[in-house]
């Protein structure tokens, strides 16, 4: 019988990692602007709890304008006050800062390769180390435990599930042949 990952048993109370393991932890994205999302989700968790985040991700697409990179990218120092004001996300003037700045990057980007997921898939697959110095080197507030957390939950790294879980064989299913990570 499949049992799901400890991290999802040990947190059955909460509707939402159990929503977010079952249909977004580990599967592959295709749309820019969600692979923004996670990243800036990730960041965004870095000294908290994750539930903490899942629970304000509505907040944070209002706040970051569904996180249109684009969009983003502009923002201009009123942007930056109204989300240092805003209670419903994380008032922290370097994860903002990291969302404008790592928005203006993926643009960058963009040019060199047609998108963000291109840039990724380029560089897949690298070990968890390489990939840490990439985004070392591109974006800024990515240390290794938001780099490994943003590639395992976009299917990136292995890792996700456990491979007992009933959802590891569905992102195993979801992903391109060439993309699969063993």
């Amino acid at each position: 019988m499949a049992t799901y990952c400890e991290y999802c048993n040990s947190h059955q109370d909460e509707i939402f990692n159990k929503n977010y393991h079952d249909t977004q932890y580990g599967f592959p994205i295709e749309s820019d602007n969600e692979l923004f999302e996670r990243l800036i989700l990730e960041i965004n968790q870095a000294g908290l709890s994750w539930i903490t985040i899942l629970k304000k991700a509505e907040n944070f697409r209002r706040a970051y304008d569904e996180f249109n990179i684009e969009e983003i990218a502009i923002y201009k120092e009123k942007d930056r006050a109204r989300l240092l004001a805003d209670a419903g996300i994380i008032r922290n003037r370097l994860k903002v800062n990291a969302a404008i700045v790592n928005a203006q990057r993926i643009l960058e980007l963009k040019n060199e390769y047609g998108s963000f997921k291109n840039w990724l898939d380029h560089h897949h697959p690298l070990p968890k180390d390489e990939w840490v110095k990439l985004f070392k080197k591109t974006f800024v507030f990515t240390g290794g435990e938001i780099v490994n957390e943003f590639l395992m939950s976009t299917g990136y790294l292995s890792g996700a599930h456990e491979k007992s879980c009933p959802i590891y064989k569905q992102v195993l299913s979801s992903k391109p042949a060439w993309a699969k990570v063993k």
